[in-house]
């Protein structure tokens, strides 16, 4: 019997490639969607003609409500965020209820869709399981390094605040109502589809227009910030394994290597056969007003439960990025030109 699910945020870097994944596995695919004119449609554009979309909105808890009933899903991976954590300083208020309180709204629907406010004998078989995109940013000041399940939560942000929410509401649905719902604690995974906000893409671009002429410097803030950095792709794997276990159990998901800022700057320049140093400005307005200096993970336990292991080294990820925007940069010059050509 085929297999449903659906995805929150799967116009994002992480819900196009589950989504990608699990199509290649025989799902069948559901999106939720806020409306037609969402932004994002276009980076699942390649799969659009094997996706099923649906409307609803992670504010709103009786369009969950009524987005579960329609689909009636086996899993559920709420994916769905305000992601770039500087912008929760600025939308505290806002990041707090989408990455908080939608969590909420998304386990409610499924309690209610499921009936398990009626009974909690529901058969593990037939219950809608439910992942939530944890973060390590919930580690924030981190009383231990590396950081495993069982670390203190300290988070440092408004955007880790809302994420430690939905981390423990998530434990809390699973003990109160006996509901399949396990916790991803996944540290910084990135890709080409990363939104060109976040570091490692801001640097991959950067790199790309200044190879070809666009672009004289590249602002960044804190150069000595310590992550521990993957590739999107690898990491949707590791979130479709947690759902196929026999007991519901949350795993951290990261590679146990830390990199700097510097060193991301280092590598993607080098690839294009320049020398960071000579672009690379340190802007203080960009450094967070609590900064999360050093985390790397520890998923031993993900490793031997789930045999999830990285599969692309940070070196091969940053290079892989800056060969994307090296072609995506070219190609929208190239009609530019051509547009301008055109006109004239």
């Amino acid at each position: 019997m085929t297999k449903r699910a659906l995805i929150t945020g799967v116009t994002g870097q992480d819900g196009s490639y589950l989504a990608e994944h699990l199509l290649a596995l025989g799902y069948d695919v559901w999106g939720l969607v806020r409306g037609q004119a969402n932004p994002r449609k276009s980076r699942v554009s390649r799969i659009a003609a094997e996706l099923n979309f649906v409307h609803g909105d992670l504010l709103d808890q009786a369009s969950l409500v009524g987005a579960v009933d329609l689909v009636q899903p086996d899993e559920v991976y709420n994916l769905g965020a305000i992601s770039f954590v500087p912008m929760s300083w600025q939308q505290a208020e806002l990041t707090t209820d989408v990455n908080g309180m939608g969590v909420l709204r998304v386990l409610e629907a499924i309690r209610m869709v499921s009936g398990l406010d009626k009974s909690r004998t529901t058969a593990p078989g037939s219950q809608i399981r439910f992942y939530q995109a944890s973060s390590s940013e919930m580690f924030g000041k981190a009383a231990e390094t590396p950081q495993n399940e069982k670390t203190i939560l300290h988070p440092r942000s408004p955007y880790g605040v809302a994420k430690a929410y939905g981390h423990y509401i998530t434990r809390n649905y699973r003990e109160s109502y006996g509901m399949y719902g396990v916790s991803g604690i996944l540290f910084n995974h990135e890709s080409p589809r990363r939104g060109i906000e976040f570091v490692t893409r801001k640097i991959s671009n950067a790199v790309a227009r200044i190879k070809l002429g666009l672009q004289d410097e590249l602002r960044l803030g804190n150069l000595d910030a310590v992550r521990d950095w993957g590739f999107a792709g690898d990491y949707v794997q590791a979130m479709h394994l947690m759902l196929q276990q026999d007991e519901a159990c949350d795993y951290v998901i990261g590679t146990g290597r830390m990199h700097t800022v510097r060193d991301a700057a280092d590598i993607a320049f080098a690839a294009a056969d320049l020398d960071w140093r000579d672009y690379v400005v340190v802007d203080p307005s960009l450094v967070r007003p609590a900064e999360v200096e050093t985390l790397c993970a520890d998923a031993t336990l993900a490793r031997a439960d789930l045999g999830w292991k990285p599969s692309v080294p940070f070196e091969e990820l940053m290079r892989m990025m800056v060969e994307s925007d090296l072609h995506q940069t070219a190609r929208e010059l190239d009609l530019g030109e051509a547009l301008t050509a055109a006109v004239w």
